[in-house]
């Protein structure tokens, strides 16, 4: 469900993302909601975001089909809810908040922590792995780039 007419690099899936939801609110939005916020007037609360850039987000992603909006129980409202496709985005959330943990506060200096419900302790460190669990990093792969006409 991509409705973008125009791509910023149309062989390129980093670009179609940050096409998509590549915007700061449009991340911090879909973060809300993994977070459990449904409601316009809560995300606004959170965010302190203006009334028409959250509208204009809210409908972006609702178009990309990464949220879906629900009328609440008493009909009289809309609510937004993570669809398959939203739900897919969180471990780019939490790449982007374990990149923050270790780049974006001083040594000691408070922040949030994702906690596994399971065992009661912080998330691991995402790694990649190839199939031997062999470590993958920029230094052990590449891109395989669309070849032109």
């Amino acid at each position: 469900m991509t409705t973008h007419t125009q791509w910023t690099d149309s062989h390129c899936p980093v670009a179609r993302t940050t096409d998509i939801v590549g915007d700061r609110w449009s991340l911090l939005i879909v973060r809300d909601a993994f977070d459990g916020t449904r409601r316009f007037s809560q995300f606004q609360r959170n965010l302190g975001i203006a009334k028409n850039i959250l509208t204009d987000r809210l409908k972006g992603l609702v178009e990309q089909g990464i949220l879906e909006a629900r009328s609440n129980e008493k009909g009289t409202r809309n609510e937004y809810v993570l669809t398959e496709r939203g739900m897919d985005l969180f471990t780019v959330i939490v790449s982007l908040r374990q990149w923050g943990e270790r780049h974006a506060f001083i040594d000691g200096e408070p922040h949030s922590t994702l906690i596994d419900d399971t065992t009661g302790d912080p998330v691991p460190t995402l790694r990649l792995v190839n199939a031997r669990k062999i470590g993958l990093d920029a230094t052990n792969t590449h891109v395989r780039k669309v070849e032109q006409d």
